[in-house]
């Protein structure tokens, strides 16, 4: 039996959310002279050294602190009126909302010796990954390069374990009584078992059905994305919940898992509708980030663990270097004496400490990236006494996303793909950093809006793999809504697009088959690209010196192009299938509480229609053009797509293998290369030899280098690279 099945479920409004506040905010903060101490305390419960203590040239050894910050927000104040539901808090007795993140910092043990800014990695699902990012391949960069690395809790449904940060945030009511709604989910897998968790990804809660949402929730399957719902009858499956605990914490959601008599396909799309209850003011994770970052920028107090540094030498624009540090306020010891103090106490040395500030740089990767995009569009951006809270941000492999991130019934863990979770809030209007217009609604919006309004807009580079240009509707970003122009982008934003990569790194080198894709893993490792970019924000923030400019493929060059095959400049390739599909984001209606209040009431949302995607125009080798290229895809040994597609084995061939991209090597000789059929010309013909090879990727690498998209500290692991392809050629 097939079915269509939709839940409207309407409620009389209790609390507004307008975008358009910017009057009564500026009003606020322009006539508030104080800073808000949101940050209540910071408790220390371990310290360890890092690395075994090892010492950094010049920067000296790094200590791990690991502990939990506690804040209480005053929910009628202006800067806190876009935390969905914080009025339906319950309060203390100054009528204030408490809540607490798991905070987590590596520092200098001499903080004289950091570099003055604080790198906050916005952990995704609770799980750290700027260290990989900026440090694997670089001999831990970040450490020598002097930067404070901070880490807190901004998610609500993540489960403790594992090292993972969490946010404990309150659960929303109305009246005294449980808030009730619909609560839709969604997962697919990719090889069959007997039940799978309603959150698709590990490590993370559901919120609990109703009695009645257990009795009438609604399960169904499907081939595919656009495919009619069938339902599965409510007597041939169950919900399994179970509560986590870890080291004496238990998580505020459970896990809860769905059991399929007959087990749970590879391939197909689970989807579950129920009545759900107790809405997490999941919005103060957003929060969290600004009141803590502004606590560690400007508190004096000896509350604050990173009070000692006189960080900001740079504002009459020196660098940072090693000599500049004397004359900053040092301990003679790394000796510290409560949970609640710094990370180190002394005399002072030096001249006094100047009324200066830690600079803050945001880093978060494809969720984190998308959560630092909502955390701009939705104004927080500065903190309660109007001060501008990250002074850079780099958004990376977001793709054009924002997230289910401050809604009620929040599911941060969930994003868009063109086979699984497509409908979820995260690819939705607006997707660039200057205002657009929205065609299905007439409304003018950017991601940096509010900003722009009270002067705090951060330097921002947006950094992507392309393939978001396939999975995360990355074109979006830099063109209009119906992708019939490039946007404009404002002064203070870069878009970089890495060619020829996927969304996580690879390592450099291919597989030697492919996994559950019709090609093997795109292997491209865009980190140095990352750690380079990295450098010329903090220069570009410092000093006001210009970083590369963006690199990114335009409409107006002819490199962004419609995707589908006979548009892309893609040439045929005998035994690889062109992609028929992609990831395209949906103008959806959710009902008619969605856009002020951010509650969905109409699961699964209705499409009204779609936004328009592009890609980078393929070239010659059916390498990408417009784009950023690593050394490896400027002198390919190979075509490196964007795209990858699922293979029978793990069911929906032909759907997008979700932010995967593939790997295509070229044949050796030209008889090689007539017997495939293949058009791209063989290595022999391209290269002399292998020396002729290393001569131009060598080139390229000191293009680069040149261009500051690369560190010449990186040549070296660069050429190694080379190296390992020599006998491709022998």
């Amino acid at each position: 039996m097939k079915t269509k099945i939709r839940i409207v479920m309407l409620n009389l409004p209790c609390s507004i959310f307008r975008p358009p506040f910017f009057a009564s905010l500026l009003l606020s903060l322009l006539i508030s002279g104080v800073l808000n101490a949101a940050v209540t305390r910071i408790e220390i419960k371990t310290r360890e050294p890092y690395l075994d203590g090892r010492v950094f040239d010049g920067v000296g050894s790094y200590e791990r602190l690991r502990g939990k910050a506690y804040f209480a927000v005053d929910p009628k104040h202006a800067a806190n009126q876009t935390v969905i539901d914080l009025e339906l808090a319950p309060r203390n007795d100054a009528g204030l909302v408490e809540f607490s993140t798991d905070v987590e910092l590596l520092a200098p043990k001499d903080l004289s010796k950091a570099n003055g800014a604080i790198l906050y990695d916005v952990n995704n699902r609770g799980n750290k990954l700027a260290l990989g990012m900026f440090n694997t391949g670089a001999d831990e960069f970040l450490m020598r390069k002097g930067f404070v690395v901070l880490w807190s809790g901004w998610i609500a449904e993540t489960q403790p374990g594992g090292g993972r940060l969490r946010l404990n945030a309150p659960v929303a009511t109305e009246n005294g009584k449980p808030i009730i709604g619909p609560v839709r989910a969604e997962f697919v897998i990719e090889a069959a078992a007997e039940r799978h968790t309603l959150a698709m990804w590990a490590n993370q809660g559901s919120y609990e059905p109703t009695e009645r949402g257990e009795r009438e929730a609604v399960l169904t399957w499907r081939a595919r994305e656009k495919d009619a719902r069938v339902v599965i009858p409510r007597g041939q499956w169950r919900f399994e919940k179970r509560s986590v605990e870890d080291n004496g914490e238990r998580g505020q959601l459970p896990v809860i898992d769905l059991v399929i008599v007959g087990g749970v396909q590879p391939g197909y799309i689970y989807e579950v509708i129920y009545e759900a209850q107790g809405p997490i003011v999941q919005g103060l994770g957003l929060a969290g980030i600004r009141d803590l970052l502004s606590f560690l920028k400007h508190e004096t107090s000896e509350r604050n663990p990173l009070r000692f540094a006189d960080t900001s030498p740079t504002r009459s624009g020196q660098s940072p270097d090693r000599a500049s540090q004397a004359d900053r306020r040092s301990p003679s010891d790394g000796s510290s004496d409560s949970k609640t103090g710094d990370l180190q106490s002394g005399e002072r040395r030096g001249r006094e400490t100047r009324a200066e500030r830690w600079l803050a740089y945001g880093f978060g990767v494809s969720q984190s990236g998308r959560c630092l995009r909502q955390f701009l569009y939705d104004g927080f951006n500065a903190d309660e006494s109007g001060q501008q809270v990250f002074d850079g941000v780099i958004p990376h492999v977001a793709g054009g996303g924002l997230g289910f991130f401050n809604h009620r019934f929040a599911s941060p863990t969930r994003h868009n793909g063109q086979h699984d979770n497509h409908l979820f809030p995260a690819d939705q209007f607006p997707f660039t950093y200057g205002d657009e217009t929205d065609p299905f609604t007439g409304r003018a919006d950017g991601i940096l809006h509010r900003d722009r309004a009270r002067g705090t807009v951060p330097k921002v580079m947006h950094t992507q793999s392309s393939s978001e240009y396939w999975h995360r509707a990355g074109s979006l970003v830099h063109t209009d809504p119906r992708g019939e122009r490039d946007a404009k982008l404002p002064p203070e934003v870069r878009v970089y697009c890495f060619g020829g990569t996927q969304h996580g790194a690879g390592g450099g080198i291919a597989a030697a088959a492919q996994g559950n894709g019709q090609l093997i893993t795109n292997p491209a490792d865009y980190r140095p690209l990352l750690r380079a970019l990295l450098t010329a924000l903090d220069e570009w923030v410092r000093t006001g010196k210009e970083p590369p400019s963006s690199a990114h493929p335009r409409i107006a060059d002819g490199t962004l192009v419609g995707w589908r095959e006979s548009e892309s400049g893609w040439k045929g390739i005998p035994g690889v299938r062109y992609p028929e599909v992609i990831q395209q984001p949906e103008h959806v209606d959710r009902g008619p509480e969605f856009y002020r209040f951010r509650r969905s009431t109409i699961e699964p949302p209705i499409s009204r229609g779609n936004y328009v995607v592009r890609i980078p125009k393929c070239g010659a080798d059916n390498n990408e053009l417009g784009t950023l290229l690593l050394p490896s895809v400027a002198v390919p040994v190979a075509t490196y797509t964007s795209w990858n597609t699922r293979n029978r084995s793990v069911g929906a061939e032909g759907e997008m293998l979700g932010l995967q991209g593939g790997y295509i090597p070229f044949a050796r000789t030209q008889t090689e290369r007539e017997q495939r059929g293949d058009p791209r010309p063989a290595l022999l013909e391209r290269y002399r030899d292998f020396e002729d090879f290393r001569t131009q990727y060598r080139a390229a690498v000191d293009r680069g280098v040149a261009q500051r998209t690369l560190l010449a500290e990186d040549v070296a692991e660069l050429m190694k690279l080379a190296d390992r392809w020599r006998l491709l050629f022998d």
